[in-house]
């Protein structure tokens, strides 16, 4: 099933989406949380009119599951150049996500240009080592998209640390399926921890808040990704994210709160 099929959302009433948390996009049992923030990304999108979440921030609840959700839109401010809207997501269970979202036409979009960061330096694609569920541990997710990890940045995979908590690495959707700026969304959540590349007792890191910045709609091409971890302590830990497109601009930015749960005794 193709990322947009996957993220659908239906308008059923004044501010209400309904959708489908779908099988296959989860890690252990438990839904990306970027394909969540991408399902509220499109509705927030659609109930405002502008086709592109130019930033967008949410509070992660509870896991998803499998099955139908909801997300109820309320516009808080209308307007020609941006709107802005809170939104839930939740399903019958629970409450998953409570978040804001501004959107905007990001193809209208003009300015004065500077940019002091640097795309990630990655070997070719065909030199990175390609994630596939099961190898070493299968999180289905994995399978719905197209990653290409830095060979430097996963001897996690043999039970080995880099020392560096980073992770970098090439990114599309399957199937050459187009990417747009709701895909920017996906991917900043879509890479294995850079705790998994770090000497501690940490495995599971579930996200507590999560904010995306997106600046440009991605030309057509594989993206360069690049997340690091420069703080663990008192039991948080945060993940910067940055997203460059094939030709070289930067698309989209992140920031990430993740919980690092106390080892077991």
């Amino acid at each position: 099933m193709t990322f947009a099929a996957a993220s659908a959302v239906t308008r059923v009433a004044d501010g209400r989406y309904e959708g489908r948390v779908t099988e296959g996009w989860d890690i252990a049992g438990n839904a990306d949380g970027g394909y969540l923030l991408a399902i509220a990304a499109r509705a927030v999108t659609d109930a405002t009119g502008h086709p592109d979440p130019v930033t967008i921030t949410a509070h992660y609840l509870s896991p998803g599951k499998t099955g139908p959700i909801t997300c109820d839109v309320h516009v808080a401010r209308p307007g020609k150049r941006h709107a802005t809207g809170t939104f839930t997501l939740a399903s019958a269970e629970a409450t998953l996500l409570v978040g804001v979202c501004t959107t905007t036409d990001l193809g209208d979009a003009s300015g004065p240009l500077l940019v002091a960061a640097q795309p990630p330096d990655l070997p070719p694609v065909q030199a990175c080592v390609l994630s596939e569920p099961g190898d070493p541990f299968p999180p289905p997710f994995v399978g719905q998209v197209d990653m290409r990890l830095h060979p430097d940045d996963v001897p996690f995979r043999t039970g080995d640390t880099s020392g560096n908590a980073q992770i970098r690495g090439w990114f599309r959707l399957r199937d050459h399926e187009p990417l747009d700026t709701l895909a920017l969304v996906l991917a900043v959540d879509s890479f294995p921890p850079t705790s998994f590349n770090v000497n501690l007792p940490i495995g599971w890191t579930p996200t507590i808040e999560l904010t995306a910045h997106v600046r440009h709609r991605p030309a057509p091409g594989w993206l360069a990704c690049a997340f690091v971890t420069r703080n663990i302590a008192g039991g948080y830990l945060e993940t910067d994210g940055e997203i460059w497109d094939a030709s070289g601009a930067l698309v989209a930015q992140s920031r990430q709160l993740q919980l690092v749960p106390a080892p077991r005794p």
